[in-house]
């Protein structure tokens, strides 16, 4: 099981992006907008989803001042439809505009993700199979984006190079004994690390199975009738995972066939952002005057 999402996980990525939108300040708000007005907003649907990072949105904006209060309508996995207020904000309108960009693009990322994978879970249902997330996840936001998978009802697959052996097609290829080679590198290995093996062909299923160490096989870019053939073939003797150009209009043909796993790219890598927006409304502190 994957761990939950940390606070200081939240807090670096939040930390990382603010320095990078506002390394000195905001000079906008500095130079227009007046030291003691208030903002108060509200965080608004424009679309249907699924809301992952709403304890990131949170982070993000009393990033600049903690004086802000967030108040949340709605929790991680909660389904929400065009116009539904999913969190509301109150605090020095300088802090509030400042922060906003970097909360909403965090925050209408993870939930993008999370409806994404809602819908392909949603095409596997009643068969078994796993929906699982890949490393193609963006540099320094692969925890977030994870987070989001599970929103969605997916799982997540090893987080690192560090976490499982996962020999595919260019490792396999320096080998002359796949069976053996396999073997030997069980012997080196603690003896909790789990070992996958990505296959190709249908040939290579049985060598890799008869090291006797591996835990899963990948079966990548199978047709739907080698497929069939490859959960008969191994029979029990591993986890099945299937990989490759799997889509919302085939994964669920794909469950069909048995397999245990499907793994999807496409649920981090290159997902447009659900559309959330922020209603913000400025006054000036104690005239009630509306400066924006």
């Amino acid at each position: 099981m994957s761990a939950p999402l940390s606070r200081a996980e939240i807090r670096r990525v939040v930390e990382a992006a603010m320095a990078e939108d506002a390394p000195f300040g905001d000079v906008t708000v500095a130079a227009l907008v007046p030291a003691d007005a208030v903002a108060v907003a509200h965080l608004v649907a424009r679309e249907a989803g699924v809301l992952a990072g709403a304890e990131v949105f949170e982070v993000a904006m009393t990033s600049v001042d903690p004086t802000v209060v967030v108040t949340l309508h709605a929790v991680d996995g909660d389904t929400f439809q065009p116009g539904d207020r999913l969190a509301s904000v109150e605090g020095p309108a300088r802090a509030v505009l400042q922060a906003e960009r970097v909360a909403l693009n965090l925050v209408a990322r993870m939930s993008a993700v999370a409806t994404l994978t809602a819908r392909y879970v949603a095409e596997v249902a009643g068969t078994g199979a796993r929906v699982v997330d890949t490393r193609k996840t963006t540099p320094g936001l692969r925890a977030l984006e994870r987070h989001a998978v599970r929103c969605g009802g997916g799982h997540n697959h090893r987080f690192s190079l560090s976490d499982a052996v996962m020999a595919k097609d260019n490792h396999l290829a320096l080998l002359d004994d796949v069976t053996s080679a396999l073997r030997e590198a069980a012997e080196r290995l603690p003896h909790t690390t789990h070992i996958e093996v990505e296959v190709d062909r249908l040939d290579q299923v049985e060598p890799v199975l008869a090291s006797g160490v591996v835990g899963t096989i990948m079966l990548d870019n199978f047709s739907l009738g080698d497929l069939r053939t490859g959960v008969e073939q191994v029979a029990g003797r591993a986890t099945i995972e299937a990989s490759g150009g799997i889509t919302l209009e085939t994964i669920g043909d794909v469950a069909r066939t048995g397999v245990d796993v499907i793994s999807v790219g496409a649920l981090t890598h290159g997902v447009p952002a659900i559309d959330l927006g922020l209603d913000v409304d400025v006054r000036l502190g104690g005239s009630g005057g509306a400066v924006s």
